[in-house]
């Protein structure tokens, strides 16, 4: 086959190939934060690891936002409004503070507690660890400046019980 014929032959399959790799994984629809401008989520995005607990990574059509798995497992959003005073159970990963609502099991939302702008990632848990998640986005996150932290219920009320999310200036 002479180098012409070749090379025609490529140029007329290259966009097939390209269509059928891009349907493999299509683009995940999310909605940005009201604070996805902030240019501490541009810090957070560019820090994103390329995979999460074994999840690759996928492209996603909004602004401060970042998706892994396919199916789907995590989707992360920043910008999201920093979460005040409240008794939703609060844990520390590597640093990071975050407050977790399971009221929507086996879907887990964390948001992270003391960082303005905040970040909000939702795991999956039938697909992937929020721990391992959490674990492996610290290093991102972690970009915002913390301000406040973490405490427990006996350190405000004098009673034990579970890390609660308390204002308290960070050190």
């Amino acid at each position: 086959m002479n180098s012409k014929l070749r090379t025609g032959a490529l140029l007329a399959i290259a966009p097939l190939i390209l269509a059928a790799l891009a349907a493999c994984a299509p683009t995940v629809a999310l909605q940005p934060a009201a604070h996805a401008t902030d240019p501490g989520c541009a810090e957070i995005i560019v820090r994103l690891p390329n995979s999460l607990d074994k999840q690759p990574i996928r492209q996603t059509n909004a602004q401060a936002t970042g998706a892994w798995g396919d199916p789907t497992s995590v989707l992360l959003r920043c910008g999201v409004t920093p979460p005040g005073a409240t008794t939703a159970t609060c844990y520390t990963i590597k640093g990071v503070d975050w407050l977790i609502d399971s009221s929507k099991q086996p879907r887990y939302v964390f948001t992270t507690f003391g960082r303005d702008p905040a970040t909000e990632v939702i795991v999956d848990s039938t697909l992937a660890s929020g721990t391992a998640a959490l674990d492996e986005l610290a290093n991102a996150v972690g970009t915002i400046k913390q301000t406040k932290q973490c405490t427990t219920r006996q350190d405000v009320l004098g009673n034990a019980g579970p890390p609660t999310a308390v204002p308290t200036p960070s050190k």
